[in-house]
């Protein structure tokens, strides 16, 4: 153990003497490294960063949520032509599923439609997210009111004028005042205000409800219908917990399919999207997304092999009068093989290391600027140091080699 501490010692030695006199050769040498570890550690942070941002996203959220639509969140075997012509689900859909679906626990009705502004008085807010839907949704959906309440069943059903709002629209609109009661004008139509939401900060799907507004779905159906083109309707269903998904799922579709009238071998007209096949198929993105990360830093990882074996190759060279006295004194090619190993893997380590410190120094500034928490994790910070040390390893091994297998007379006869 003695032995390899010693061994340790001098190829740290050896190594921050490479980097004090040549220092430009080595800096370039290693900035191979310095980049490939940079980028795949850059990365695999901002991927978890995504990863742990969707999943807090979703930790409020029923994952055996089905969204009932006429389009699919991910990849589908229908062709898109096909898909275009499918008709949108209903309102009468909604209150029949309600009524012949078993094990349904919450059920809401939405309408996706564009952004709209909103004015109170003189003042005015762009481009907010407006969710009409029936008073369920707050059960489904991770809403939490901090002032004020939701809409109720009763006013659900009957489309009263009330709205719920995002706390950014309450600041916009109210200041500091106190909102509730206030009516603000939606449509050209005056909605009272009956709560404000708890500020959410930056949402990974769609619009943060601080920027968004919640009324009753029948308000607009009275304006606009159920045949408008700019409006998607979509049936929100939180099963029972406990059930069965492919029990409930195969019941939905049968009912569905009655009520449409689609016969035997025909294919469904609509799409039951259920939040957990979602996350799968976001994971299947995330792991796309790193293999496309890794491949991108694999040639810079290779330069910085070629780096570390350039310098090894000239260190040995400078270094073959002392080879020489080392094996003359009883130096065993073993230790001569360690010595080098060890070098290449320190400069690889400080390559890496500086690579994981822009990582966080890029990490730092991005959470502060954006609001957007960016994560260096300890296992990002094991995968790099690890990456590196494989480099040392790999690319020092040949240098090492031949320096262990230099004859101690020809060494130092070569380095007078």
């Amino acid at each position: 153990m003695l032995l390899y501490l010693r061994l340790l010692k001098e190829s740290l030695s050896f190594a921050l003497n490479a980097l004090r006199n040549n220092k430009l050769r080595t800096l370039l040498s290693l900035l191979g490294v310095t980049i490939g570890i940079f980028s795949i550690i850059a990365v695999l942070a901002a991927v978890d960063s995504m990863d742990k941002k969707i999943k807090e996203d979703l930790s409020d959220m029923d994952l055996n949520t089905v969204y009932l639509i006429r389009f699919s969140f991910g990849p589908s075997d229908v062709p898109r032509w096909k898909r275009e012509q499918f008709p949108d689900v209903t309102y009468d859909e909604y209150e029949y599923i309600r009524k012949s679906v078993k094990y349904v626990d919450k059920m809401s009705f939405n309408l996706f439609t564009r952004s709209e502004n909103i004015k109170y008085e003189d003042k005015t807010v762009n481009s907010i997210g407006v969710n009409p839907c029936t008073n369920e949704l707050i059960d489904i959906e991770p809403i939490k009111v901090e002032q004020g309440r939701f809409f109720n069943e009763s006013e659900s059903n009957s489309g009263v004028p009330v709205i719920v709002i995002g706390n950014e629209v309450a600041t916009s609109l109210f200041g500091n005042k106190n909102p509730l009661g206030k009516k603000i004008r939606l449509y050209g139509q005056k909605l009272t205000v009956i709560g404000v939401l708890k500020k959410q900060g930056e949402s990974t799907f769609g619009q943060s409800s601080d920027i968004t507004v919640y009324f009753p779905v029948n308000f607009l159906r009275r304006m606009y219908g159920d045949n408008n083109k700019s409006i998607t309707p979509a049936i929100l269903i939180k099963p029972v917990k406990g059930v069965d998904m492919e029990e409930f799922k195969a019941e939905l579709t049968q009912k569905l399919r009655t009520y449409r009238s689609i016969k035997p071998g025909e294919i469904n007209n609509f799409f039951l999207n259920v939040l957990s096949g979602f996350t799968d198929f976001i994971d299947s993105i995330i792991g796309q997304m790193n293999l496309v990360g890794w491949g991108i830093s694999f040639f810079s990882l290779l330069v910085g092999g070629f780096g570390i074996a350039n310098i090894m190759f000239v260190s040995v060279k400078e270094r073959t009068n002392l080879i020489g006295i080392q094996k003359a004194l009883g130096a065993k090619n073993k230790f001569i093989l360690f010595q080098f190993l060890f070098e290449a893997v320190i400069l690889s380590l400080i390559g890496g290391i500086v690579g994981m410190l822009l990582v966080w120094l890029c990490a730092v500034g991005l959470s502060a600027v954006l609001d957007f928490e960016f994560v260096l994790s300890s296992q990002n910070l094991l995968i790099g140091s690890g990456l590196a040390t494989f480099i040392g390893l790999i690319s020092g091994i040949v240098p090492a080699i031949s320096a262990s297998k230099l004859d101690p007379v020809e060494a130092i006869r070569t380095g007078l």
